[in-house]
């Protein structure tokens, strides 16, 4: 019994010994002790020092010569507009648009003249009356001549008038700026929606369904009727 008590003792002694022996160094972590002594530790997948950092690239999306055409339509559209008024409106194929955007030019135009023209006349008749006030020279001759359209009105009704043709005159050239800038920006707005169906045939269709449940821990995945609306643009 002795004998084999120490055979026994003996045994586990080299076992211990052997298993201890086979721990890998490499793999114990470095404790707090060591890294204040200086001892660096070692990746065990050290990068090579000449290879670079490959960095993941984003994926590319392919574009083909029909989205591209699209995608050029806007921007081409709103430059023809900006130079030559309709033309963004032909690029889109929106010829009926064309009488208004000129009517609008040419109603504008007609704005801007017509104000113009009375504003000169009467400024020229106010300017007339206040240098001139006799109208006379010393041999009786006269500075000017009169326009008798406004011989009835006073100089303050025609100052008056001369600053409301004047202000409407500059309202009219806001307002051609203004709608230069609208047909450009319709020109624009077609074009991006160009692909998109914005054509008043919309339909909304209601039909009934099986929705699955969530799951839940208190409840069984049952199924459950409900309504499915599906909307046609």
């Amino acid at each position: 019994m002795r004998f084999l008590t120490l055979l026994v003792a003996l045994l586990l002694f080299v076992s211990l010994n052997s298993a201890k022996a086979q721990i890998n160094n490499s793999a114990v972590k470095v404790d707090t002790t060591m890294r204040r002594s200086g001892v660096k530790t070692v990746d065990t997948l050290p990068r090579p020092e000449n290879q670079p950092i490959v960095k993941a690239k984003k994926q590319e999306v392919v574009k083909d010569s029909a989205r591209l055409a699209l995608e050029a339509m806007p921007r081409r559209a709103t430059l023809r507009s900006l130079v030559v008024p309709g033309w963004g409106q032909i690029t889109n194929r929106r010829y009926w648009k064309l009488p208004i955007v000129y009517a609008g030019y040419v109603g504008l135009g007609l704005a801007i003249n017509f104000n113009q023209k009375y504003y000169k006349e009467i400024l020229t008749e106010v300017q007339n009356r206040t240098n001139y006030p006799s109208n006379e020279d010393e041999n009786g001759n006269p500075y000017y001549t009169p326009n008798p359209k406004y011989a009835p009105y006073s100089t303050q009704s025609l100052t008056d008038a001369k600053d409301f043709y004047r202000r409407n005159r500059d309202l009219s050239i806001l307002g051609l700026v203004a709608f230069h800038a609208i047909q450009t920006i319709d020109a624009y707005v077609d074009a991006k929606f160009f692909r998109y169906d914005i054509s008043d045939e919309l339909s909304l269709k209601v039909s009934p369904s099986i929705q699955q449940a969530a799951p839940s821990s208190f409840a069984f995945n049952v199924p459950v009727p409900s309504l499915k609306l599906t909307l046609s643009l």
